[in-house]
């Protein structure tokens, strides 16, 4: 029995505890930095919950058999309850994720070309610029949304030919921070409207014969909630220039996950994530390439926070992501097409 209550004690401590608190911070919606990062966390919790609730119904299944069936009283209450809290937990979280992989997705229009978007931060100059262009062209991207690039990697995606790929751009890349965003297009691209964000985002149109009538393209880059009251301002201009605006493509490094409330905000004017109506479930973009650790041990992708959403005009076709060498974050390859 000891032994029985310690493993369901570690469980509780080492497992539950966790994803009580991501729990909490999602219905609540902190204010806090920390907290806020920590909410992007939200999904681990479903896994982590079905994992109590399998240790705690078989602690109970042990005593049952131990106990000549009985497994009832003192012994019995401390399995039950834990089961009980995972089990709400483990239901609860799975509403708030059966929309990424249930649902309904509108088909495109009869003959609509396909639009393949693609959006990579790219980690303040440090991607493989070269690595990049190779992508972008391997995955047939009409529409390359680029974060945080500076100038010295802009001439190695030259180099790479980036002007033959995408002959017409927005945006201006910097020569050392992380501001700068900028968009790459097959297609004639119309004048771009600056957004009040900390780093650059864009408003432009995107003329594509093929695809029919322009599209209003939003490219966003807000900052990260490590500053809260930025990270809050930059969400509402977005949100203003999606209210003002009403575009058919939201694409960027978000800063945000599909629980935080200013991802929820836009759903409420709209947009969906590509992923989300293609039911194409959990696709994590950061961290990526090891390049954050814990204990000296790089970490794979946990949190999904770089987007392709798109408006009432779009159908989603699919997305996933890709590698690009020497960032923290997996790129977006998304597909849409005219409804």
């Amino acid at each position: 029995m000891r032994a029985r209550g310690v493993v369901l004690g570690l469980a509780a401590l080492v497992v539950l505890a966790p994803a009580a608190f991501l729990t909490v911070v999602r219905a609540t919606d902190p204010g806090s930095g920390r907290l806020i990062r920590a909410e992007s966390f939200t999904p681990l919790a479903l896994p982590a919950y079905a994992v109590v609730l399998v240790v705690a119904l078989l602690v109970l299944v042990l005593a049952r058999r131990r106990g000549g069936g009985r497994g009832r009283g003192v012994a019995g209450a401390g399995p039950a309850l834990v089961a009980l809290v995972a089990l709400v937990g483990l239901v609860l979280h799975a509403v708030w994720f059966a929309p990424r992989l249930l649902g309904a997705n509108p088909p495109p229009a009869d003959g609509a070309r396909t639009l393949v978007v693609m959006t990579a931060n790219l980690y303040a100059g440090h991607a493989d610029g070269i690595e990049l262009v190779r992508t972008a062209s391997e995955e047939d991207v009409d529409v390359l949304v680029v974060e945080e690039v500076t100038t010295e990697e802009l001439a190695d995606m030259e180099a790479a030919g980036l002007a033959d790929l995408f002959p017409f751009r927005i945006g201006e890349a910097h020569a050392l921070d992380a501001d700068g965003t900028m968009v790459f297009s097959r297609t004639l691209l119309g004048t771009a409207e600056p957004v009040d964000t900390g780093h650059e985002s864009w408003l432009v149109r995107v003329t594509d014969p093929d695809v029919g009538d322009a599209l209003t393209l939003l490219v966003v880059h807000p900052y990260a909630p490590t500053e809260p009251a930025q990270w809050r301002a930059d969400h509402a201009a977005i949100r203003a220039a999606v209210e003002d605006a009403d575009p058919d493509l939201v694409v960027g490094d978000f800063n945000a996950t599909l629980d935080h409330p200013p991802m929820r905000a836009l759903g409420d004017l709209g947009l969906r994530s590509v992923a989300e109506l293609a039911n194409e479930g959990w696709q994590p973009t950061w961290p990526s390439n090891g390049i954050r650790g814990l204990l000296g041990v790089g970490l794979p992708p946990l949190v999904q926070i770089d987007h392709v959403l798109v408006g009432r005009r779009l159908a989603a076709l699919g997305t996933h992501t890709v590698d690009v060498p020497g960032t923290d974050h997996r790129a977006v390859v998304a597909e849409v097409a005219r409804k």
